[in-house]
Parts: structure tokens; C-alpha cells; sequence
């Protein structure tokens, strides 16, 4: 499989200024691309064809007066600005048909030089390299220095160069992974674990572990608002704006940084240390929109969940979606019995049938983990809970998934 390793840049003040005009360029080229398309679509005329907008807006383009300096970036980043034209109108259409999963998607939009996030990308074929001394050599903008955070696990085949909000420049590097080596790193294990994925404790694992939620937008809040306050005093399109906008993408970048890098080590974790893992396929979205809405961007179960789904994939592992209408808080999982639905501030009951006590998260990771297959009984063979009958205020699907299950 295909992952991206990103390394942070840091560009000279000649090298930034050869990076903005290689953005420029870029950007000139992509909006020529879905001009053309608009024309052709506006006449009634068949679209342009790949071949026919790079001959047109880059061959032809650097002869004239009015786009001759396309000529002084690498004819590499105009070809891919024009592929990403291409694949922007191709998402467009199968949005349309419905063959695209995920939202609807519109038209392609024109880019703007005040953007605050650009990017160019390399392909092999335009020569770049890295240096002896460990800098990373663009064409037609010099030797980066760059810090390599860790070893690059196979040879690059594309680079990504992003500016990002806060002014930092990374360089995004493409590998393909090596499924024997991925293996030897983390061997095979037997054991299992099911995830309850909350607010006041991040996770919850069916084992009783509890991973507290670091809330690393409500700690950064204060400092958050008091950037925002400063900025919004700032006269619009003075200087002063622009050094307190940067300082409001720095603190908001800091906020990110963190919960990725939690994220990631968390996930690793997860990943290295069970050979199946279940969770629940939370509506995030919907859950967006509610009170909660700020604490639950500030969890950020989606992507936590998307380093889950790739980590799994790439080292071997069983990653098992449980549907989001099973009533994994309301189910006891020892005797299996259904109680009634319980407002968030219940964090502990007690079943009325067998009379065990529950805590609320361990009780529902417990049967995240049985729902998904994963739960093993005291001969080894998987084990699931029978069948059991709705109750009349309950409703959705009490059906388990089978498609990643053992029989």
C-alpha cells in the first residue's frame, strides 16, 4: 500500500521567494484548465482533452508575452496542476452519477492567490533528490533543508511540497510500503479488544482500561480567543492583520499537531498490540450538530478511527465496524439481557436481570467487542450473543455484521 511521510521544510528567504512562484504558476495553470472547461461547457463544445490543454496552456503559454514565465518553474508541477484539474472534473462527474462514495461534490472553483494553503508536487521524472548532506533538491529552487524526523522506510516515488495556514513548509513524501518488512515488525498476536470511543474518557477497552480524553482544543481555548480577539481589532488588510492572522493559524496548528500526534500513538498502539480490534461506526456528522458539538471535534473520533482502518490494513490486522444502532449501553454483557435507553449522566448501572453492576463504558466495549465476533470462550472458538428481541421504545437493526466474522 501507498502512505505519505511529511517532513517539515525550512527554505531559505531565495528558496521561499522560488516557492511562491512555483505556486503561482501552479495555480495560474489549474484555473486556466477549468476555464477552458467552463467555455467548452458554455458553447455547447466537447471538453478539452489532457493533451490538448497542455499543449494550449503550457506549450504554446510560454511563448507568449502575457505567460512566459511559466517558463522559469519546472514543466513537471504545470502537468500536475493540470492532473489535478482532471481529477477534480472526474470526482465531479461520478459525484453526479453516484459512483463516488461520500458527499455531493460541485465544480471545480477557481484558486486564489490568497489562499493560505498551496501546493506543488513532483513527480519521479523531474529529477529530484537528496542530497549527501541530507537536503532535499527541487528542480529550479534549490536544496531544502529538511528535517527527517525518521528513516524513510522504502525509495519516494512523489513529493509534495505544502504551505500550509501557519506559514510552515512541509515536504509530503509518497512510499510503498513492504508488506515483509511490515510483518517483522509487528508479528502476529492473539489477542483481541473492543472500543468504546467517548467524551469524558477518550477510549475505553473492553479489557478496563481507560484512556483519558486530553481536550487539547478546551486547554488551548483561553489562548485561542484571546489571538481571535486581537484579530478581529486588526484593520483589514493592514500588516498587523496579517502577522495576528498568522499568529491565530499557529495556535490552531499546535492544537492539531497534538491531537494527531496522540492519535497516531495511540492507534499504534492499538494496532501492535491486539490482531482484532472492533469499534463502533460512530455518526460523527450528526453528532456534530448536537450541544456536544465542540467536544466532539475536539475528540476527533474520525480520524482516529481512519488511522485505525490504514494501521490495520497495512500490518495484517482485523478492524471489525459494529453498526451504530446496536445497543451496546443498554445490553448487559453477562447475561444479555436489554434494559431501557439511559441519559448520558447515567455512568453506572445495574442489570435487572442477573443483577450485575456495570460500568457503563467497560459494559459497552465489552459488547462491542461480542457484537463484532471477536470475544472468545473458555474452549477458544469466537462467541456471540443470541438473538434478542427489540424492546417497543428501541429501534434500528439488533442484527450483528457477519461480513468480517469467523463462522
Amino acid at each position: 500500500m501507498q502512505l505519505r511521510y511529511a517532513f517539515r521544510l525550512y527554505p531559505d528567504a531565495a528558496q521561499q521567494a522560488a516557492l511562491a512562484r512555483a505556486f503561482g504558476c501552479a495555480r495560474v495553470v489549474f484555473n486556466d484548465a477549468v476555464r477552458a472547461r467552463e467555455d467548452a461547457r458554455r458553447t455547447e463544445q466537447p471538453f478539452p482533452t489532457a493533451g490538448q490543454l497542455s499543449q494550449k496552456l503550457i506549450t504554446e503559454a510560454k511563448r507568449t508575452a502575457e505567460r512566459s514565465w511559466l517558463g522559469e518553474v519546472s514543466a513537471v508541477i504545470l502537468q500536475q496542476s493540470l492532473r489535478d484539474a482532471e481529477q477534480a472534473y472526474r470526482n465531479f462527474f461520478a459525484s453526479l452519477k453516484g459512483t463516488r462514495k461520500g458527499p455531493k461534490l460541485g465544480p471545480p472553483r477557481f484558486k486564489s492567490r490568497k489562499d493560505k494553503r498551496q501546493s506543488i508536487r513532483f513527480t519521479a521524472n523531474a529529477r529530484w533528490s537528496v542530497t549527501g548532506s541530507g537536503r532535499l533538491n527541487l528542480p529550479k529552487i534549490g536544496a531544502v533543508k529538511v528535517k527527517w524526523s525518521r528513516t524513510l522506510p522504502a525509495q519516494p516515488s512523489t513529493v509534495t511540497v505544502i504551505k500550509d495556514a501557519a506559514g510552515r513548509f512541509f515536504a509530503s513524501i509518497v512510499i510503498d510500503t513492504d508488506p515483509a518488512a511490515d510483518a517483522a515488525r509487528m508479528p502476529d498476536t492473539g489477542q483481541t479488544v473492543g472500543i468504546d470511543l467517548g467524551l469524558t474518557h477518550f477510549a475505553v477497552l473492553s479489557d478496563g482500561t481507560k484512556i483519558d480524553s486530553p481536550r487539547f482544543l478546551r486547554r488551548a481555548e483561553k489562548k485561542l480567543k484571546k489571538a481571535q480577539r486581537e484579530l478581529s481589532r486588526k484593520q483589514k488588510g493592514s500588516n498587523n492583520r496579517a502577522k495576528a492572522r498568522l499568529k491565530v493559524a499557529r495556535a490552531h496548528a499546535k492544537v492539531a499537531d497534538a491531537r494527531r500526534e496522540f492519535h497516531h500513538q495511540l492507534s499504534t498502539k492499538l494496532i501492535s498490540e491486539n490482531q482484532g480490534i472492533a469499534v463502533e461506526d460512530l455518526a460523527v456528522a450528526g453528532l456534530a450538530r448536537t450541544r456536544l458539538a465542540k467536544s466532539v471535534h475536539d475528540a476527533g473520533w474520525a480520524s482516529f478511527i481512519g488511522m485505525l482502518e490504514y494501521k490495520a490494513e497495512r500490518y495484517g490486522r482485523t478492524l471489525v465496524k459494529i453498526g451504530r444502532f446496536e445497543p451496546t449501553s443498554r445490553t448487559c454483557s453477562t447475561c444479555g439481557a436489554v434494559d431501557g435507553p439511559k441519559p448520558l449522566s447515567v455512568r453506572e448501572w445495574t442489570c435487572g436481570a442477573c443483577g450485575t453492576f456495570h460500568d457503563r463504558d467497560h459494559n459497552a466495549a465489552i459488547n462491542v467487542k461480542t457484537a463484532a465476533g471477536l470475544a472468545v470462550s473458555a474452549c477458544g472458538a469466537p462467541v456471540r450473543p443470541g438473538a434478542i428481541p427489540a424492546q417497543r421504545e428501541e429501534t434500528g437493526s439488533q442484527g450483528f455484521p457477519t461480513g468480517n466474522c469467523a463462522a
